[in-house]
């Protein structure tokens, strides 16, 4: 086979054979994801998953697209490159599992202005912790070397899930009911939510933010907002196992006042308790010095709750038991009560 390689291309700033190298590198990061299903290899034109639907009646597909946002800005200013996959297929396999169903596979897309092999390489490692955290298999992706799109040292990423769940066992907010208990699994920060709002409140690219915060527990704000999103797809599928939950939520943009209701019926409100929240300190200092009210940090940030979790009250103690059992640190946070939207006490 003749080597692919083109001198015009190269001279407007795409480089194939960069391309090559960034697969090449990436490929040991992939195989950490494969899973029973895998029909393909990398560099086909297209993922095959085999769908394994015993036990199921009726299997739906269930898919989540998303990307990591202006939280990448962080990552370029840091050159930390290897954690912002797992926000990538956080933020797509935790929407999923919100309809009850389990992740089989994942796609990325790595839009970029220069294609630096190991750059590349060390976000897709991200991408494939991300997806065996989440038990998802990466079956393909797409990078695509824009000169001229982006600037050299930047990139965009996006990602897509698919999971399946039987149609009897899809998640509704319709099974909702007044007293139910709305349990906190906590966040690890901010997330991937918000930051074209934190990067004004602390003029990232013009500020310092790799010092050291004592409120922070000595991590600096950029170390600490480059923490990534937590993904939550074992401890639920467990706890859907054994515990018939009513509902769950993601709590990504739009905060508490957004994505609660979503998992909630018409007459039926969150009544949270809001001294029964764990605020993580970085929340109080971006108010602090944004001054941005306590109704708009609540409208915008996951506040320290990555996703919440209806059960009936008398499942709650069960619930929390198997949550913790998988390493979740969950609490109750409110209950439903008549009415609409989110309400505090």
């Amino acid at each position: 086979m003749q080597k692919s390689y083109s001198e015009s291309y190269a001279a407007a700033g795409v480089d194939i054979t960069a391309g090559y190298k960034a697969v090449e590198l990436m490929k040991a990061h992939i195989a950490r994801t494969m899973t029973k299903g895998v029909c393909s290899d990398v560099g086909g034109f297209g993922g095959l998953f085999e769908l394994d639907v015993t036990g199921m009646d009726k299997p739906v597909l269930v898919s989540g697209t998303d990307g990591v946002g202006t939280k990448l800005k962080l990552a370029f200013l840091l050159d930390k490159h290897n954690t912002v996959g797992i926000d990538c297929v956080a933020m797509c396999v935790n929407d999923v599992i919100c309809c009850g169903a389990k992740p089989l596979y994942f796609l990325d897309y790595i839009a970029c202005g220069k294609n630096v092999p190991e750059k590349i390489a060390a976000i897709v490692s991200g991408v494939a912790e991300g997806c065996v955290q989440s038990g998802a298999a990466l079956i393909g992706g797409e990078t695509a070397e824009m000169p001229g799109f982006y600037p050299e040292n930047e990139y965009d990423l996006a990602g897509f899930a698919v999971g399946v769940v039987d149609k009897s066992k899809i998640l509704s907010p319709s099974s909702v009911k007044e007293g139910d208990v709305i349990i906190a699994l906590p966040s690890s920060g901010v997330h991937s939510n918000g930051f074209s709002l934190v990067r004004k409140v602390f003029g990232v690219g013009s500020e310092d933010i790799s010092s050291p915060v004592s409120a922070l527990g000595g991590k600096s704000i950029g170390e600490t907002l480059l923490e990534p999103t937590r993904i939550y797809v074992r401890p639920v599928l467990a706890l859907l196992e054994k515990v018939c939950v009513r509902s769950v939520s993601h709590i990504t943009g739009g905060g508490f006042y957004e994505n609660i209701p979503r998992s909630l019926p018409k007459g039926i409100a969150a009544q949270i308790n809001k001294s029964a929240l764990r605020i993580p300190p970085i929340f109080g200092l971006i108010a602090e010095k944004g001054g941005i009210s306590e109704r708009d940090m609540f409208n915008t940030f996951n506040m320290g709750v990555g996703m919440s979790i209806i059960v009936a009250k008398k499942d709650k103690e069960n619930a929390l038991a198997i949550l913790k059992e998988c390493g979740e640190n969950a609490y109750v946070m409110g209950e439903t009560v008549a009415g609409e939207g989110v309400l505090f006490r």
